[in-house]
């Protein structure tokens, strides 16, 4: 298990990006990274609120996904929630495969900057078979994901 940490800037107040964390809507849009879809089963944003959401790869062949065929899919629960500071989620991925298993949580902090709001993600408990260099890059073009939603709003 392993943890990292991706920041990204946006010209966005921290309540709009705290808005897009939490809501079912926002999180289809900006989860998934390039390549990919999402598909949000359940979502509850609500403290101790449960969901339940699939990466789909668009690619037909090539990528196994983690789940099964092409599907990463996961669920979790609200561990905290601070509004417009933290959203923290636990998280683990539904799979066969025990090298994919375990809980994972992810902090998400936000915090205000000159123009708009610095969004700190940390994943903890990442599987080890999980590529580091995937993980960063899925957060990464998922925070650009974000970014470009909350903007476009304001």
């Amino acid at each position: 298990m392993y943890s990292t940490r991706i920041s990204r800037r946006v010209r966005a107040p921290r309540a709009a990006v705290y808005r897009a964390l939490l809501d079912a809507d926002s999180v289809a849009t900006w989860r998934a990274p390039e390549g990919m879809s999402a598909e949000v089963h359940e979502f509850d944003g609500r403290q101790s609120g449960r969901f339940r959401v699939s990466l789909i790869y668009e690619a037909p062949t090539g990528t196994a996904g983690k789940s099964g065929g092409r599907t990463d899919t996961y669920h979790g629960h609200f561990e905290r929630l601070v509004p417009d500071e933290q959203v923290v989620e636990v998280v683990e991925f539904e799979t066969a495969d025990p090298t994919m298993r375990g809980v994972m949580t992810m902090t998400t902090t936000l915090s205000d900057v000159d123009g708009g709001t610095e969004i700190v993600m940390v994943h903890d408990g990442v599987p080890d078979a999980v590529p580091v260099a995937d993980n960063e890059l899925g957060t990464r073009m998922s925070l650009d994901n974000l970014a470009r939603l909350v903007e476009d709003r304001h």
